[in-house]
């Protein structure tokens, strides 16, 4: 098999676990295969949780969750140095946190204070975590997964915008439709039943399963998304659209009321590897700006401050990201 079928492979069996979330689901493989952290959002009950568990599970990795409280410790995440003692002596030895694995889901990340969300800014970044004056580095394969309830306020932290920025994209999940919904309800008591039945004493051998995608069609997906072409009029295109978020009066009076602080130079990168990646799963080996203009919400979503007046008048990120693939002219 090659890369992309075992990637297809994959995204059909997350498929199977999540109905009616097809954006969703390419979006975790473009995190996946573009080697970056996703930041994923949405009402209670919608699968975050399920998602990334789905992912995982059909991927050849470790898997570690994170639940986040308002009383968790640094240490908590990264690990922390502990003393043995033996009958050949003492020594302190470095024991590693839940960080330490290929897919980390980082659930409820805004219930966690200040320090806490810190402690991941090393390892989402520079992959690796440094204890006791000593660096520990993360696995070759090593993404982190967060979810937040955008609803819930009370005893949240807001994430700062430091660690908002390191996040590749911001992934939203909203309400299925009625007929996805309806599957949803099969799928559950399907499971449900499943289960049940495993547990009979008569149940017989069970089918054999599948086994999970191997981690080397990942870094193999890698390479050839490396090696996808991107003219120079869309790298154009990629800047303009990461310049009007900084220059908004030049390209609208909208723009201008509603836009206090521009993306980073991080939105360009992110703008440029996950385009990659969209046109790869789409079996191309070229870039065109509407794989820039499929993934321009996510990546900006979570890099945009809005004025006062625009939250006021209850302008969204999108609405404004919209407005900016309007204004700027494509390539």
């Amino acid at each position: 098999m090659t890369a992309l079928d075992h990637i297809d492979t994959l995204r059909s069996r997350m498929g199977e676990a999540i109905i009616g979330q097809r954006d969703v689901i390419d979006r975790l493989l473009i995190g996946l295969l573009a080697n970056g952290n996703l930041l994923i959002e949405g009402l209670p009950g919608l699968a975050k949780t399920r998602a990334v568990k789905a992912l995982a599970k059909n991927l050849e990795c470790d898997f570690s969750r994170i639940q986040f409280t308002p009383d968790l410790l640094p240490a908590d995440v990264t690990g922390t140095e502990m003393y043995f003692q033996s009958a050949d002596g003492s020594e302190f030895k470095f024991q590693p946190g839940p960080i330490f694995a290929n897919i980390v889901l980082a659930d409820e990340i805004n219930r966690a204070p200040a320090k806490v969300q810190a402690a991941l800014l090393e390892a989402m970044e520079e992959r690796q975590v440094t204890v006791a004056g000593t660096t520990h580095k993360m696995p070759p394969l090593f993404m982190v997964m967060a979810t937040q309830n955008p609803v819930e306020q009370e005893g949240t932290y807001p994430l700062p915008e430091a660690q908002m920025d390191r996040f590749l994209m911001h992934v939203v999940i909203t309400y299925p439709p009625l007929e996805d919904e309806v599957e949803v309800i099969k799928l559950v008591r399907g499971e449900e039943q499943a289960v049940l039945a495993d547990r009979k004493p008569d149940a017989g051998p069970k089918p054999e399963k599948p086994g999970p995608v191997p981690q080397e069609a990942v870094f193999e997906a890698r390479a050839q998304i490396a090696g996808i072409h991107t003219s120079d009029a869309i790298e154009t295109y990629m800047a303009t659209l990461v310049q009007a978020t900084r220059t908004p009066d030049a390209f609208s009076d909208s723009l201008a009321r509603w836009i206090e602080i521009g993306a980073s130079p991080r939105a360009s990168l992110a703008l440029d590897r996950c385009s990659r990646t969209h046109a790869w799963l789409n079996g191309r080996d070229y870039v065109d700006p509407e794989d820039l203009r499929a993934i321009a919400p996510d990546v900006f979503r979570h890099r945009l401050t809005l004025s006062y007046e625009a939250q006021g008048e209850g302008i969204s990120p999108d609405a404004v990201v919209a407005e900016i693939l309007n204004q700027v002219a494509l390539p």
